[in-house]
């Protein structure tokens, strides 16, 4: 039956990579075929990884520029220039934070198909050694059946043989057929050594690939925090936590262009093996395994060349099970004591003829094939499109963390512009937001009226009344403790007119103070107080 040839092709990624230029340390033009022990080679895709620490050194001589252009500059703090800033500030925060979002989202993704591709490599690298080691055992095992256990019959019926010329020269024969099965075993290839290269690179595959998972999670969950924690900050305007932050921003995109350098790397390192792998496979097969064997399992080929082997051990087996089973019908009339090792002897050659079964069904291409071609698509198909698109997402996290620390100046600014605005204003206004939440603080202080009221200069409010003589109606005064307990909590005697034209008091900074102190003190001159 001939067998299933299924062939492999590259995809188009690999190709692309693949051709990607190769450069030495000198700049001179470097081989791209795939040869991890070649120093060029290593030099050339280590210059890969250069390129991104240019990129990483160019993303923060820009941010610095940025920054301390935008701390340098001074700008007229007018309404128009703060609420330009504020959402200024505002939208860069949110095209941050979704790209961001953006960015993890893609790195899951990327994270979980080359997970799956190096699990189905290290999968296939298993099955294959389960096959390789069942090979070997079933060759040992019928060597040691030949040599040993058939031999120690043969010996034996020798004895009880030893007057019949015709039964020994029957013996030597099965002897001669045992000697022959011994001889194509020995013929077949013992991959000892192949065992333990594939026990060696499944297990440090598996360990590399266990921490760069983990890693790559724990970097996602990194980007998320800092973003979140960032925004936060904006949204509470917290200067300490946006510069904590700010700071481990930086530190992020310094780990998101390190993580385009390794992906860039071991992707253009691995599309070049998925590009020729049969080539590479047979260089470095050639001292333990045959090359004809070696483009047999990887081209799975209908001509085996185990065949004449196989077909010799089958003949011989077949050949002393006929004689065998002569010598039980003719000579153990005659010597009834050559029963029992004849019987082992069949026994024998019954167990060798099953595990000649076996051995050919494992020493045939198809299986082996099924497992070499697992691997290169798990490797060269899910685990290079894991790669690229874990190279999205480290340039996502660059673009987002990037534009974080151009809002962090901008931010940082504004919330010193805000402060300082309300710096100007009077502490004892009840407009201002820092004069309440003082007074939440401190109730003794939020019981002391403005400069406005009568007990300026006059003594505390407890030991004098208003007069009792007014020419002003209550309703204006009523109205005015209403809106003074919306807006302050603190009844003030202000201007009554003002309040009449259903205007709140007004707010007046230091400098405008010592003007409107001189026209109070000139009104409350009309009114007359009682001794």
């Amino acid at each position: 039956m001939p067998a299933a040839r299924v062939e492999y092709i590259a995809p188009w990624w690999v190709v692309w990579l693949h051709s990607v230029p190769h450069f030495g340390s000198r700049l001179q033009r470097v081989d791209n075929t795939f040869s991890p022990s070649d120093e060029t080679y290593q030099e050339s895709l280590l210059l890969l990884g250069v390129l991104a620490a240019i990129g990483l050194g160019l993303n923060l001589i820009f941010l610095t520029v940025y920054v301390v252009c935008t701390c340098c500059c001074r700008q007229n703090h007018t309404v128009q220039t703060k609420q330009s800033n504020s959402c200024c500030v505002t939208w860069t925060a949110v095209v941050a934070g979704l790209l961001c979002c953006a960015a993890v989202g893609v790195g899951f993704y990327g994270n979980s198909e080359t997970s799956d591709g190096v699990h189905q490599l290290i999968y296939s690298l298993d099955n294959a050694n389960h096959t390789f080691s069942g090979i070997d055992e079933l060759v040992s095992g019928n060597t040691q059946k030949m040599k040993v256990d058939l031999e120690q019959h043969l010996a034996r019926l020798s004895e009880i043989f030893a007057a019949r010329g015709d039964y020994i020269q029957t013996l030597k024969f099965m002897q001669q057929m045992a000697g022959n099965i011994v001889n194509q075993l020995s013929g077949l290839p013992v991959w000892r050594e192949v065992i333990m290269q594939l026990t060696e690179l499944s297990q440090q595959t598996a360990y590399v690939e266990h921490y760069r998972w983990l890693s790559y999670l724990l970097l996602f969950i990194l980007d998320l925090v800092i973003c979140l924690v960032t925004c936060l900050g904006l949204a509470r305007r917290s200067k300490c936590l946006l510069a904590s932050m700010l700071c481990c921003g930086v530190l992020t995109l310094i780990l998101s262009w390190a993580s385009l350098a390794a992906d860039t790397i071991a992707a253009v390192g691995t599309s070049d093996f998925c590009m020729a792998p049969d080539i590479y496979i047979l260089n470095n097969t050639r001292n333990q395994i045959s090359s004809e064997v070696t483009r047999y399992y990887l081209h799975c080929s209908q001509s085996s060349p185990f065949q004449q082997s196989l077909t010799v051990f089958q003949r011989s087996l077949t050949t002393m099970q006929i004689q065998v089973a002569g010598l039980l019908q003719f000579a153990v009339p005659l010597f009834p004591t050559a029963e029992k090792d004849l019987l082992g002897i069949q026994i024998v050659l019954n167990s060798s003829e099953t595990s000649l079964h076996q051995l050919t069904a494992m020493l045939d291409c198809r299986g082996l094939h099924k497992d070499y071609l697992d691997a290169l698509t798990g490797i060269c198909y899910d685990g290079i499109e894991g790669l690229l698109f874990l190279g999205l997402f480290s340039i996502l996290a660059a673009m987002a963390f990037s534009t974080l620390t151009c809002a962090g100046p901008r931010a940082w600014k504004y919330f010193i512009n805000r402060d300082r605005d309300y710096d100007d204003i009077d502490d004892d206004d009840p407009f201002n937001p820092q004069a309440r939440r003082m007074a939440a603080h401190n109730p003794m202080r939020g019981q002391l009226h403005s400069f406005c009221s009568y007990s300026s200069g006059l003594g505390s409010q407890c030991s004098l009344q208003p007069p009792a003589a007014q020419t002003i109606s209550n309703a204006p005064v009523s109205e005015y403790m209403n809106q003074a307990i919306l807006f302050g909590g603190n009844p003030r005697y202000e201007n009554v007119p003002l309040i009449g034209r259903g205007s709140p008091p007004p707010t007046y900074s230091p400098s405008m103070r010592p003007t409107y102190m001189s026209v109070a003190d000139e009104h409350l001159r009309h009114y007359e107080f009682p001794s």
